[in-house]
């Protein structure tokens, strides 16, 4: 049996919390190939070390290889650099254990993936690179510091990513902005690319609304836009806020707004939302099951972004879907708001403007056949594009495609 490294720093394996994607790659893959799925000993959402025992690893049809980190504190801190310059060390380590014929891992983070296609370069394994995120990009567009300034603190981001797209032999992104990063930023033309968004696994899901939707109370008559995710400074939650107190003074009483998951500016946020009235609740984080059944309960989720968010379709977009419900998205991404308006499933709306998001909210709130088609849309586009089962068989095909190519080249070798 063929074998094959899916390499991420950021996966949430059994029990924890976080993006669960790699885990799903690995669980399908290992239908036809054997799999080690190699990750850090540190838990990137809960910045601590990982007690995953051996015998939670008994009944997976795949291998979890943990390599160890020292940890970090902030996302943005000199010390997860440090933190990263050991874990890649000690993932080439665990590489050299095994003849692997495939390495699949993803970028962030840059110095990993480059170092890792290397390894492969020079071992003749065959590489892929998994674009679901911009660095440095994405960090320059939030820097408060003038280009000039940026090239040189993030020189060395760009270096790490030129080298791993060099030396990948092809790509996948998790959009069509990101599926085209390294030809159009980069310069590496006349690759495999395809594009596979995060999506979600639409079983689970659904297991998670059964199991969990008679726990969720909605008073009769009460209307939620839901929000599910982190309260960092990309997500445009102040407006969202400011927009529910607005409702409120206007006597729109039965309008809520629920806010799942938790992230550095919840206090400020908080903070916002007791300046005046409004029916704004603070849930915090969820299980993954219980925030399934939630966004089912709800009559709106709100993708929202402030006006400088770098981010393309985003990991909970399929969870939006999957709930069947009407999305309004603030997020500027022109692909994703493109995607909104062709595939019919929500309305876009203009970050950061409180009088056009009102009048949003309000237009679905007094429209419920125009709630219920857009709903039935966001179901049919999260079956089709967005449940990992279908759509991750692309991945499938093009590992199949270049394990049987390099198979024919060291042949000839």
């Amino acid at each position: 049996m063929k074998k094959i490294a899916i390499i991420t720093l950021a996966v949430a394996l059994e029990g924890e919390k976080g993006y669960t994607r790699f885990r799903s790659l690995a669980e399908i893959l290992s239908q036809w190939y054997e799999i080690d799925l190699i990750t850090s000993t540190f838990q990137h959402w809960e910045k601590k070390q990982r007690s995953y025992e051996q015998e939670q690893r008994t009944n997976l049809s795949y291998n979890v290889q943990l390599a160890f980190e020292p940890g970090y504190k902030k996302n943005v801190d000199i010390k997860r650099v440090i933190s990263h310059r050991i874990v890649v060390k000690n993932i080439l380590n665990l590489l050299k254990k095994k003849p692997y014929d495939l390495i699949y891992c993803i970028i962030p983070d840059n110095r990993v993936a480059a170092k890792v296609g290397e390894y492969a370069k020079r071992n003749k394994i065959s590489y892929i690179v998994d674009v679901e995120d911009l660095w440095p990009e994405a960090m320059e567009m939030v820097s408060p510091f003038p280009n000039c300034i940026n090239r040189i603190l993030f020189k060395s981001y760009r270096n790490n990513a030129l080298v791993a797209y060099q030396n990948a032999d092809a790509f996948i992104g998790t959009s069509d902005e990101y599926r085209d990063v390294p030809s159009k930023l980069y310069g590496i033309c006349g690759k495999p690319s395809h594009t596979v968004y995060v999506g979600c696994e639409v079983g689970e899901f659904d297991k998670g609304v059964k199991e969990y939707l008679t726990d969720i109370e909605k008073p009769q008559g009460e209307w939620w836009v839901t929000y599910a995710g982190n309260l960092g400074s990309s997500y445009d939650i102040s407006t969202l806020i400011k927009t529910a107190q607005e409702l409120y003074e206007d006597g729109f009483l039965k309008i809520h707004i629920k806010i799942l998951g938790g992230g550095p500016l919840e206090n400020e946020f908080k903070r916002i939302a007791r300046e005046k009235p409004c029916n704004v609740e603070f849930i915090g984080y969820v299980p993954y099951k219980k925030m399934a059944a939630f966004l089912a309960k709800s009559d709106v989720l709100i993708n929202s972004f402030v006006k400088k968010a770098p981010q393309s379709i985003v990991t909970k977009i399929g969870d939006y879907l999957s709930a069947g419900k009407p999305i309004i998205n603030t997020l500027s991404s022109e692909e994703f708001r493109k995607k909104v308006e062709t595939d019919g499933f929500g309305v876009n709306v203009e970050a950061e403007n409180i009088n056009v998001l009102k009048e949003c909210i309000l237009s679905l709130y007094d429209n419920p056949d125009l709630c219920n088609k857009l709903g039935k849309k966001s179901r049919q586009i999260a079956e089709e594009q967005f449940n990992r089962k279908k759509s991750y068989m692309i991945i499938k095909e093009m590992i199949d495609t270049l394990i049987d190519r390099n198979s024919v080249e060291r042949c000839k070798d």
